[in-house]
């Protein structure tokens, strides 16, 4: 039979409500899952359960956090069909992009799922969030890192957190689903990447990243001090296709100092749906003459995750641009 790793971070999904609100608790995750009669089912692969500790409020994830879940599935790769990982809905995303890139040329599933409401609670969502991930991993149809939540399968570098209430909490915005699961799982086997030969694992070290929002009315002098501060990369939000305003040119005069200071710059658009798009309009024709990153239609998420993975593997200037505006690991449609 089939056997699943199951890796508990931390999250909503294993907290348990105290006198100060809702709290991870050591063994409160293990002791529900032992009453859930349905994981004797025949159809539910067996499974063992790894939990970390301390447990970890998602928010609270940071580079080595995605290092410990990436070490751990390459040390316990050759010995599980498949993995889930139970993981804080507020940066799954971002971990789920960073997997995609540390973890290569997969050939069996990562599944990342949680919870909106915690277990013991009425109503929670998070039997039928494990019990769909751990069929999803022991059937190993899907060799990808992925997102599990609301009845559907999302490519883990393509999600994003679309919801603080509801439980389909994520979406997938720019890439179709790559299962579903209702009366029985339907795999969309054309949507799913082909599986890989040997697993390749990339660690990844701190970096200076920024991330910045356009709005309008905007003061370039925030910039300024930013890129003063040995940033590695800037992360741009901009309008709609990459735009961002120019009125009074004081867009020239940080532009100089990026190219001075040889930081990287990307753009992405603050638009859900869509692909950010260079020097279609006057206002990022300046971005790309200073060859400006273009994000296409990759998430945040992914370029943040793309980022970190691209500048620990030591990739600068034009190479580190060639490899941001490729696709890697299907985080963008190019």
């Amino acid at each position: 039979m089939n056997k699943v790793c199951m890796i508990y971070t931390g999250g909503t999904i294993g907290m348990k409500k105290e006198e100060q609100g809702y709290v991870p608790k050591k063994g409160f995750l293990a002791e529900q899952l032992s009453l859930m009669p349905e994981l004797n089912y025949p159809e539910v692969p067996k499974f063992d359960l790894i939990e970390y500790d301390p447990l970890l409020d998602s928010s609270n994830i940071r580079y080595e956090h995605w290092m410990r879940i990436a070490e751990d599935v390459h040390r316990l790769y050759d010995d599980y069909t498949g993995f889930v990982i139970l993981h804080g809905t507020d940066t799954m995303a971002y971990t789920a992009s960073a997997l995609s890139f540390m973890l290569r040329d997969l050939c069996k599933p990562i599944v990342l799922t949680g919870s909106q409401i915690p277990f013991g609670v009425i109503r929670t969502d998070a039997r039928d969030n494990i019990i769909s991930s751990l069929m999803i991993a022991g059937e190993a149809r899907v060799p990808e890192v992925c997102v599990f939540f609301g009845n559907k399968l999302f490519r883990g570098n393509r999600s994003m957190k679309m919801s603080s209430d509801e439980k389909g909490a994520f979406e997938s915005p720019n890439y179709p689903e790559l299962a579903e699961s209702g009366v029985q799982i339907r795999y969309f086997d054309k949507n799913i990447a082909p599986p890989g030969r040997e697993l390749i694992y990339t660690p990844v070290g701190e970096q200076k990243i920024a991330v910045l929002k356009i709005i309008p009315g905007i003061s370039y002098e925030i910039f300024n001090a930013i890129i003063d501060n040995g940033l590695d990369a800037l992360v741009i939000e901009g309008f709609g296709a990459g735009n961002i305003p120019n009125l009074n040119g004081e867009l020239v005069t940080l532009l100089s100092k990026v190219e001075d200071t040889q930081t990287p710059i990307i753009i992405c658009t603050q638009c859900i749906r869509g692909s950010t798009l260079l020097g279609e309009y006057e206002t990022s024709a300046q971005l790309k003459s200073i060859n400006a990153i273009c994000a296409f239609d990759m998430t945040t998420e992914a370029t943040i995750a793309k980022l970190y993975y691209l500048l620990s593997k030591g990739y600068r200037g034009e190479k580190l641009k060639l490899r941001m505006e490729t696709n890697l690991a299907g985080e963008l449609t190019r």
